[in-house]
């Protein structure tokens, strides 16, 4: 059975753990935070904490700043 994905929006960026505390990368930029997934090749289901809904509790301007960025790397890796 493969761990489950987590993305939390953190530090005006986007973490990404494999399992629970396992954080394999951290990305401010679409591009990083694609390569991330590329390299630790992350495809399908993810689960996102509720920190993606607050972003802007987490460092970034507008509540949706999370989302956008995760939607900009998803759009580079198409």
């Amino acid at each position: 059975m493969s761990e489950t994905v987590f993305i939390d929006a953190m530090d005006g960026g986007i973490g990404v753990f494999i399992g629970a505390g396992n954080q394999v990368g951290f990305a401010k930029t679409p591009k990083m935070l694609a390569y991330i997934l590329d390299t630790k090749k992350i495809y399908g289901s993810v689960m996102f904490t509720s920190s993606m809904d607050f972003a802007d509790e987490y460092g970034f301007d507008h509540y949706d700043g999370a989302k956008n960025l995760w939607n900009k790397a998803i759009e580079l890796r198409s």
